[in-house]
This record gives structure tokens, sequence and C-alpha cells, in this order.
């Protein structure tokens, strides 16, 4: 199991989504995912990227302008 630290910071609606669908892909099964965003429609986006693709959404929090998501890739997910 590995972290993995994605910095979207300054990035707009879609690409923050695009993204983090995009490195899922790129994970093995229980590795994490950590992805730190400004956009505030993220707050709704990631998540349901994360419900769309069967993954895990451990965490979600606020670090003043910064969301940050923790995602955990699990091995019945769907990246496509």
């Amino acid at each position: 199991m590995t972290d993995r630290r994605l910095d979207l910071r300054g990035l707009k609606c879609p690409l923050p989504a695009l993204k983090a669908r995009k490195a899922l892909a790129g994970l093995s099964a229980d590795d994490i995912l950590i992805v730190e965003c400004t956009d505030p429609l993220a707050e709704i986006d990631i998540p349901h990227v994360v419900t769309e693709t069967g993954h895990s959404l451990e965490s979600a929090a606020r670090d003043g302008d910064v969301l940050v998501f923790r995602i955990r890739k699990t091995a019945a997910g769907r990246c496509g």
C-alpha cells in the first residue's frame, strides 16, 4: 500500500475530478490517493467520482481554502 498526493490547487471544474479519476486508474488496490484542490465544486465532484468508480472516500476536509480528500482504491473499483 502506498500513498500518492495529487496537488490540483488552482484547477477549475472539471479538471480536478478528471485528474483524480485518471490517478486512481494508475493505482493498485488499497493504495491511497490524497487529492488537494481549491475549486469549490470539487466538494461535490470528487465524492461523486469516488462513488461512481466504486472506491472508498476515507475522509474529506477543508484546510483554509484547500479541500483535501483521502481516497482508498478498492479492488472492485472501476476507473472507466
